[in-house]
């Protein structure tokens, strides 16, 4: 095994869109294990809307990444020495690795990813991406058969999966996504009855009323911003609404304009209600059996991107921002096997 690794640290807080001088990347030694402990070698990273907000000196559910520290991440890898008989080397785990290539981690901080489970499915539909859209969608939107589900982001890899179990439970679905390529993935490949390219409609809010013709009962909201705004036009009676992300605004450097149509959760007695993933960590099991069926039956469909080389790690966070992803962002750290 080597004796250096490389990691990427935050070296200042972003203004805007996150640029390479806000990172640092150096080399230093590669850490050992003490009691408890297990040395992780990371594979798979994940990239997510959600580190653009970790960056910033804000309040939030959980503390921002301290300047000159790894930058936070979920990721796939390989426990390579271990001082907890939990674990052994060899084993394939989940964890916060972050942006370097090995972590000594708690050994209660790891997640077991059962052996023959591809390794992108565990940082995709069966991670924490499968989880937001399953409890995002079930617990907080709560579609019943026969509504209409409008989905944001929908190319993306959270809610690609809301739409596709919104199908599941018996919905009509339509998404939104940001380019004509993206919206056919969405109705020929996936099933959503149908979906609007944002960037080329003339009037977004008439193609969408014309999409939900019989009005919009759940909202999956992944990007925040005028999009919202449209949604809440279009909210039926006792209409839910699952605040999932607002990437629209992330890289804003002024406060966001409030949305104009919030009277419509009064006329409606509708709800809109923000969530966090972590909250459902004890249930995460009841979604990981749900969507490895759903897998297994062919009902679900997942799609992954892989940047190679952790160094590139900073530049492909921005296909995030810009839209040029589709599916699952991830980045490639290092070999399956060592």
């Amino acid at each position: 095994m080597t004796t250096t690794q490389t990691r990427i640290l935050l070296a200042s807080r972003p203004e805007g869109l996150p640029k390479a001088t806000d990172f640092t990347i150096e080399s230093t030694p590669v850490p050992q294990p003490g009691a408890g402990q297990v040395l992780v070698r990371s594979i798979l990273l994940s990239l997510d809307p959600a580190m653009r907000g970790w960056m910033d000196d804000r309040h939030s559910y959980v503390p921002p990444i301290g300047l000159g520290e790894v930058m936070r991440g979920l990721a796939v890898g390989e426990v390579v020495a271990s001082e907890d008989p939990a674990f052994s080397p060899g084993q394939h785990v989940s964890a916060l690795v972050g942006w370097q290539q090995y972590a000594v981690l708690p050994a209660k901080e790891l997640t077991p990813i059962p052996p023959g489970v591809p390794l992108e499915l565990a940082l995709g539909p069966l991670g924490m991406t499968g989880m937001t859209a399953y409890f995002g969608l079930l617990d907080v939107g709560e579609p019943q058969p026969g509504e209409t589900v409008l989905v944001s982001g929908a190319a993306g890899a959270v809610g690609s999966l809301v739409g596709q179990i919104a199908k599941i439970k018996g919905c009509r679905v339509v998404g939104v996504a940001g380019s004509d390529a993206k919206c056919e993935w969405l109705t020929d490949e996936l099933g959503f009855d149908a979906a609007i390219n944002y960037k080329s409609a003339e009037d977004l809010y008439g193609s969408l009323r014309t999409a939900c013709p019989q009005g919009v009962d759940v909202y999956f909201d992944n990007v925040g911003g005028p999009l919202l705004d449209i949604a809440l036009g279009l909210l039926n009676q006792r209409g839910r609404i699952a605040i999932c992300g607002a990437i629209s605004i992330y890289n804003a450097t002024e406060p966001p304009p409030g949305p104009a149509n919030y009277l419509s959760l009064l006329v409606n007695r509708g709800r809109m209600e923000g969530f966090i993933v972590f909250d459902y960590a004890k249930r995460y099991g009841e979604a990981v059996a749900a969507i490895s069926q759903w897998l297994a039956e062919g009902r679900i469909q997942a799609r992954h991107e892989i940047i190679e080389g952790l160094e590139n790690a900073p530049e492909a966070l921005l296909r995030l921002f810009d839209g040029s992803n589709q599916g699952k962002l991830m980045v490639r750290v290092g070999p399956d096997s060592a």
